[in-house]
């Protein structure tokens, strides 16, 4: 059974993703400030399938010529971008010069840490400063959220679907924070244990991929208002 769970756990970032996508099928109209969400979803999964299928094309050849690596850089760059977009079109006027300046600093250390630190194609390990900066970077546009909708006396905050949206993303960001940081010193001293601690991150992006469920599945009468 364990075996089983620790399988389906290796698919997760796949089949997780078919969650929200299966929603979708049913529930085509969508606010239009959910599309970036949806454009993340469409392009994770296909990332995250090609990552899985370079994972079994290496055990079935007992090879490691194949790297996913660079996918994994890709995924995080993507969605980096979709969910800067989504906070940025989100009707919350606060903050909106700080939100934009976080995209510019984001871009800017994209430019300096694959010019002089790592490399973006490396064959033998994905970027630990990357996944770790864009947990950081979510996590203040979650903050940024939190704190312009506590300062709107006219909205509820547990009613629209961006609330679903933000909260899976700030568990998800909060969980993996460190274990993106310390992943790749973990391997260097004990690469089952990396192993397992990448568990917890499927199970944050389960928990993730569930809330962006709940968004869609809640937002068909909800109207937005400034």
């Amino acid at each position: 059974m364990g075996e089983y769970l620790l399988k389906a756990l290796d698919w997760s970032e796949v089949w997780a993703l078919l969650i929200p996508l299966a929603v979708l099928l049913f529930r085509r109209q969508q606010p239009a400030t959910l599309n970036p969400i949806i454009v993340y979803l469409c392009i994770g999964f296909t990332i995250n399938l090609a990552i899985d299928i370079i994972m079994i094309l290496n055990i079935y050849r007992q090879s490691t010529d194949l790297s996913n690596n660079a996918l994994y850089n890709l995924h995080s760059v993507v969605r980096f971008i979709c969910f800067s977009i989504y906070f940025i079109r989100l009707p919350q006027p606060a903050f909106m010069k700080f939100k934009k300046a976080l995209g510019l600093a984001s871009g800017l250390f994209l430019v300096i840490n694959f010019s002089f630190f790592e490399n973006f194609f490396n064959h033998n390990s994905l970027s630990g400063n990357l996944l770790a900066t864009e947990a950081y970077l979510l996590l203040v546009y979650c903050m940024l959220y939190y704190l312009a909708e506590l300062r709107d006396d006219n909205r509820n905050l547990f009613k629209g679907p961006d609330f679903w949206v933000v909260t899976g993303l700030s568990i998800y960001v909060v969980i993996n924070f460190f274990v993106f940081l310390f992943y790749l010193p973990m391997i260097d001293v004990d690469v089952y244990l990396a192993v397992d601690i990448w568990n917890v991150h499927n199970i944050a992006y389960i928990i993730f991929c569930l809330f962006i469920t709940k968004a869609f599945y809640g937002s068909a009468n909800y109207k937005y208002s400034i």
